[in-house]
């Protein structure tokens, strides 16, 4: 039966990219898995030499992916990728059969996937990955995955069961991912001696007071000891929870990091240097060499819609996709230290954005959006942000479209030849734009 899956997926696939309907990337896996509820498990098992890399967080999925993908490939790795962000268990159905052989075989090295944070838990059922990564958490469509405490609940049962032969590659700086290396096979490890017990588990973070906040931002989420409840102390802060941290009452601390830094980022952003050293982490357990990580770094091109930059008639416009207070800061905040004047926000509440948008006001406009020379708004609640964004200026033009393509053509003419126009949309607000933009849809 799985033969005839492949066959009917590949054919389904290809029949989508030909008429431009997308890259039929979940379709084929729904398909399959509706007919066969074990087909990852089934191929897989078919397949024991593919090694796997997993990928969960709220921000940061797509582009570390991409980055692990790039250092591998540059060192002679076949690697493939669930790229087009499809993050469900269709959509690893179908990367898994998209890259088989009407035989069942896969002929690659590695698969790369990034996984949806509540689905992590039901990935881990079907799959057994040779490294997982996770990277942080941070309040994000709240109709949908509720509090972060709930997926760190949900995380932590799923780790419980995690196989010793997984590596676990953690971000220290987030309270509750560094949390989360306590616990392997059921078993708490004591606070003081947690870190180094275990040594299939590595920390990555920042260690550079340079790039460090006077306080938290508006949109901060974890600042509270996950291990007794207690107030966190902050000996740095990079950007939301996100930092060198302590607690006072229980001794639970940031664990020692295996790595801080690297003499060279792909990307602006602080948010960037941490998909950089998770993926150099990660390399780096594979035996990747320093020469292969240096050169496949100055290579790297960004995924669609992480920092991604588009031509048009001589004038370039990049996209940032934010589809939460954090990274909506994260963006403002690198967008504004290149000298952005003309910017789009883009904000959508459809199914993969999240239902519920009051959470733009949780977003700290009012630090960024008065160096800007003009400011467009549009999208399905175009109005919503518009009169959020009213409330923040004073020395900005702003101007609201209802029609997306109508603000895309706007922020065109702003732009003049030669600069940058700078699009912020949510995750289905981002396929649209890009859609208008190079005229071929993505998903």
């Amino acid at each position: 039966m799985n033969a005839l899956l492949i066959l009917i997926g590949k054919l389904f696939s290809l029949a989508s990219k030909t008429v431009n309907l997308g890259s039929g990337s979940t379709w084929p896996g729904h398909v399959a898995l509706s007919f066969n509820k074990n087909f990852i498990k089934e191929i897989l098992a078919r397949n024991k030499d593919l090694k796997i890399i997993l990928i969960a967080g709220t921000n940061g999925k797509t582009t570390t992916g991409k980055l692990i993908q790039t250092i591998l490939m540059g060192n002679g790795k076949r690697v493939f990728q669930n790229e087009s962000g499809a993050n469900l268990l269709n959509g690893i159905a179908s990367s898994l059969l998209l890259h088989s052989s009407i035989l069942l075989t896969i002929n690659y090295d590695y698969v790369v996937f990034e996984i949806d944070e509540n689905t992590l838990p039901l990935a881990l059922k079907e799959l057994t990955p040779n490294y997982l990564i996770l990277l942080n958490l941070f309040r994000d469509q709240l109709d949908r995955y509720g509090e972060v405490n709930t997926i760190v609940h949900k995380w932590k049962k799923a780790l419980e069961n995690l196989s010793k032969n997984t590596t676990l590659i953690l971000n220290a700086d987030d309270p509750q991912i560094a949390y989360l290396g306590k616990f392997r096979g059921g078993e708490s490890v004591p606070p003081l001696r947690w870190n180094r017990i275990d040594t299939s588990v590595f920390y990555f973070g920042l260690d550079d007071k340079t790039l460090s906040q006077k306080s938290h931002q508006h949109a901060v989420d974890s600042t509270y000891c996950p291990n007794c409840n207690s107030k966190l102390y902050y000996n740095s802060i990079y950007y939301s929870h996100l930092g060198d941290w302590e607690c006072k009452n229980c001794d639970f601390k940031r664990p020692k990091l295996d790595i801080s830094k690297y003499s060279y980022y792909p990307l602006p952003g602080i948010y960037i240097r941490y998909n950089t050293l998770a993926a150099i982490l990660v390399a780096k357990q594979i035996d990747v060499g320093q020469k292969h990580i240096n050169s496949a770094l100055h290579k790297f091109t960004p995924a669609f819609g992480r920092q991604e930059t588009i031509r048009i008639n001589g004038k370039r416009i990049q996209i940032f996709l934010s589809k939460n207070p954090t990274s909506f800061n994260e963006s403002l905040r690198t967008i504004t230290s290149l000298g952005a004047k003309n910017v789009l926000l883009v904000l959508n509440d459809r199914i993969p954005d999240g239902r519920d948008v009051s959470w733009i006001w949780d977003v700290d406009f009012e630090d960024y959006v008065n160096s800007f020379e003009n400011i467009i708004v549009s999208g399905d609640r175009t109005y919503d942000m518009g009169l959020r964004i009213k409330y923040a200026i004073y020395n900005s033009e702003l101007r609201i479209y209802e029609n997306l393509n109508k603000a895309v053509q706007k922020l065109l003419r702003e732009v003049k030849s030669g600069e940058i126009g700078y699009v912020l949309p949510t995750y289905s607000a981002m396929l649209e734009a890009r859609m208008i933009l190079t005229g071929r849809k993505l998903l």
